[in-house]
């Protein structure tokens, strides 16, 4: 899928420049100004008094705030790089990835695919008891090689070189890393955004793929007119709806 096959060790090592030039945006943000609240104001479904209209701008601010003096940016990235981490270009994209393998000789490889808008931090918490069940009070039986990689456009991976990258892009690019780092069977799980391109991960390469595990289940139309033949008037106006929500609400 490319010419460059090359797998590069890599470490996180932001500039201080460029975390001053975030501090320094942050300190001079312009707020806008908001309508005043509407102490009368019935909360709409799970929509707590005073985000009608959206984020409260004083919710902005405390939140600002915390970025501006007391995120501790070097504490997240000394966490990362606890972590063996390395970059490949895949298909003209450059991929970065996590990859931990486990003391088990005998463990199994596991790719795992982060959601939406996150990164691979949401699974550093699961890094050690799959990798070493056997130090958490865990069977040995049960340990993986992990594969993290960071989906193309997110964190390391990004920025996107061109368009395209969807889930069976995404997928396709997923078997070939695991092809090159000479995994002949593997497994893969994902969440949220993982969820989708996890079970594309089996479709691309069932001959690899051992099982796909995913923590959510998204069932969608596949936009045959006979799928829905059975529908009754309510559920078809649930399809209209999820439909309209997704093109004129949704966030992305």
């Amino acid at each position: 899928m490319a010419d460059n096959t090359a797998i590069v060790p890599f470490r996180i090592d932001v500039p201080q420049a460029d975390l001053d030039d975030l501090a320094d945006r942050l300190a001079r943000t312009r707020w806008a100004e908001e309508l005043p609240a509407d102490p009368a104001a019935t909360p709409a479904g799970p929509v707590p008094p005073g985000w009608e209209y959206g984020v409260p701008v004083g919710y902005v601010k405390r939140l600002v705030e915390r970025w501006r003096t007391t995120y501790d940016w070097r504490a997240w990235e000394a966490k990362l790089n606890a972590y063996p981490q390395f970059t490949t270009e895949i298909d003209g994209q450059t991929v970065h990835f996590l990859h931990v393998r486990s003391p088990e000789p005998d463990a199994f490889p596991l790719i795992l695919t982060h959601g939406w808008p996150t990164t691979v931090v949401e699974w550093l918490d699961v890094i050690g008891p799959l990798t070493d069940p056997r130090a958490h009070g865990g069977d040995p039986a049960h340990a993986f090689h992990l594969v993290i990689p960071s989906v193309p456009g997110f964190g390391f991976s990004g920025p996107t070189r061109e368009r395209g990258w969807n889930r069976f892009r995404v997928a396709r690019a997923w078997a070939e890393l695991m092809r090159r780092l000479g995994y002949e069977r593997y497994g893969a799980a994902g969440n949220d955004l993982g969820a989708f391109v996890s079970p594309e991960v089996g479709r691309a390469d069932p001959e690899h793929v051992l099982g796909v595990h995913v923590s959510q289940i998204f069932s969608l139309p596949s936009g045959d007119p006979d799928e829905l033949a059975a529908l009754t008037e309510e559920e078809r106006g649930k399809v209209a709806f999820a439909e309209w929500f997704v093109q004129r609400r949704g966030g992305y």
